[in-house]
């Protein structure tokens, strides 16, 4: 007999007060991305070209705009476009749930490349600072799928299997937490390690890259305790988006140069 740990069935509205709903799922992204606003604050002071504050505190509407636009656009295109295109509407009720990571992250990548541009800053410099901090929302992210009850473990038979309400009534791996403990807490842990080390710091596009290679990687290992969303071939869709990021990153790693004193 397996053995299963009750899901900690928790209400998804977190507060209700007539017509207005604040949801965990929207604050989760609230959360990741105000702290996320912060701590980039605290890492543009040291950067090897300092980020100016007014450019920081600008790029927060941008980043938002790239994550909420890209995230759920990625999701309609990448997962699931035959259901939205059918029902457009569906398309708009984002506190359903609904949100691709890798969408999220080529949306903040647009609004960082053309905020870059406009202010005339160092595109490396600011997505070496950027990569610092995206992982605090990753991980708000996927502890909010978590809380929604969605994207959902394969079933298994580990001590620490859950029954989701929505997954049927066979014990399943609570992928959402291994994610977060991997896109979040590690990459956070390795993108800051890899900052503090100033030799590191100097060649602009080495976290970056380690950052954007290192999502790539954990994503595709997770994908084999996570139900698939589609297939591509013999990969699952997230392993098919994830791989072009394993190449980028090191691209950006192997050109990442020192900075001319």
């Amino acid at each position: 007999m397996t053995f299963v740990i009750p899901y900690p069935s928790i209400d998804p509205v977190l507060v209700s007060l007539g017509p207005i709903v604040i949801r965990w799922y929207a604050l989760a992204y609230v959360a990741g991305l105000l702290l996320g606003w912060r701590y980039m604050l605290r890492l543009g002071a040291k950067a090897p070209q300092a980020i100016e504050p007014r450019h920081v505190d600008d790029f927060l509407v941008w980043a938002t705009l790239g994550v909420v636009l890209g995230g759920r656009l990625g999701h309609v295109l990448f997962y699931a476009p035959d259901y939205y295109f059918s029902q457009p509407m569906e398309i708009l009720r984002v506190w359903k749930g609904g949100m691709s990571f890798h969408g999220g992250i080529l949306g903040v990548t647009v609004a960082g490349l053309l905020f870059v541009r406009q202010r005339k800053l160092d595109a490396l410099v600011f997505a070496d600072i950027l990569s610092c901090a995206a992982p605090i929302g990753l991980f708000f992210g996927r502890i909010a799928n978590f809380i929604n009850g969605e994207l959902w473990g394969r079933p298994t038979d580990v001590p620490w299997a859950m029954i989701f309400p929505r997954g049927g009534p066979v014990p399943r791996h609570p992928s959402q937490l291994y994610e977060a403990a991997l896109e979040g807490l590690v990459l956070f842990l390795l993108a800051n390690f890899l900052w503090r080390n100033e030799t590191v710091r100097n060649r602009p596009g080495m976290v970056a890259g380690a950052f954007i290679g290192g999502y790539g990687l954990v994503r595709s290992l997770s994908e084999f305790t996570r139900e698939p969303d589609g297939w591509v071939g013999p990969l699952t869709t997230g392993q098919a988006l994830s791989t072009p990021m394993v190449l980028i990153g090191l691209y950006l790693v192997m050109r990442a140069k020192p900075l001319k004193r």
